[in-house]
């Protein structure tokens, strides 16, 4: 069986493999280091954009396709009937949560600003406080699976409330239903969008679903720069009504000149959420797994079905 992974180092974060099995990397489709139509199971990089899953059209014998990351909005729709496409779903979980956590920390408690200050040499007290405090407040979580999870998680010590939101209502988990937001988002003091690109929740952030929101409260995104309206955003975080932490943008990499840059009430930074240095062992552990799996002819984990 013949493997391409995307990275060196992943050849010993793997793990034991089973006899007959060949792993080869390859990082670049212009250098494939063998032929692409014996590959057939492949790791495509981290945060691979559509350009990498148009490369599927030339590994002809590809079954598997295991991804590093955990949205797969690049690939869904691109995948060949009879590949299985699985996502990293886990992996991600503590660091996503981890800049949540930050981020509502930093920005509730002015830390951009004072950075901002102490390039002035500005001991901006006055300016600045008292500030907002995460502890204690009402915090929507939109998208219940691992990742919110783990957020909520992070979240708890601080004392917040936490309400989830899922596609569906889960009644049985406390879960609520998209189709309930109208009525959640006035109570939200801090709203956490985690849900994967689709065609379901391109835009779910819109006017309508900003101006519900209560004045001074904070958006934070990590999901996917598309699920939110950016025309709407920039409006909305330029009143001054509302702030924003964004870890993904619409569009991305957001370019010099984009009024975004210059909202005093937006934090930005470019995607990183899950690049943290243990992503590497946590994502070719599940790999590793993955292979050891399909060798055995055991079923797949973290199979993508629908974009989730």
């Amino acid at each position: 069986m013949m493997v391409w992974i995307a990275h060196e180092a992943g050849r010993e974060l793997l793990g034991e493999l089973p006899a007959g099995v060949e792993v080869e990397v390859c990082t670049d489709a212009a250098t494939w280091p063998s032929d692409p139509a014996k590959v057939d199971f492949w790791v495509p990089p981290f945060l691979a954009t559509v350009r990498a899953a148009d490369q599927l059209s030339q590994l002809t014998g590809v079954r598997v396709v295991q991804l590093l990351s955990a949205g797969a909005d690049a690939w869904t729709g691109r995948v060949p009937a009879g590949v299985q496409l699985c996502d990293a779903r886990g992996v991600h979980d503590k660091p996503v949560a981890e800049w949540v956590l930050g981020a509502a920390i930093g920005v509730l408690r002015r830390f951009p600003a004072f950075v901002r200050a102490q390039e002035c040499e500005d001991w901006a007290i006055k300016q600045y406080t008292p500030t907002p405090e995460l502890t204690g407040k009402r915090v929507l979580i939109v998208g219940a699976g691992s990742i919110g999870r783990a957020i909520e998680e992070h979240m708890a010590p601080f004392g917040v409330s936490v309400t989830r939101v899922a596609r569906t209502a889960r009644p049985d988990e406390d879960v609520h239903g998209v189709d309930e937001l109208a009525r959640l988002l006035p109570y939200a003091e801090v709203v956490v969008v985690v849900v994967p690109l689709t065609d379901e929740t391109r835009g779910l952030v819109d006017a309508a679903f900003l101006a519900a929101m209560p004045d001074g409260a904070l958006l934070i995104n990590v999901a996917r720069g598309p699920v939110v309206d950016t025309d709407a955003l920039v409006a909305e975080v330029a009143s001054g009504r509302i702030e924003a932490a964004l870890d993904v943008t619409d569009p991305e990499p957001l370019p010099a000149g984009h009024p975004l840059w210059q909202l005093p009430g937006a934090f930005l930074t470019p995607h990183t959420a899950g690049s943290v240095e243990g992503l590497l062992p946590r994502a070719y552990g599940l790999a590793g797994a993955q292979i050891r799996r399909y060798a055995a002819g055991e079923p797949l984990i973290n199979q993508v079905s629908e974009g989730y």
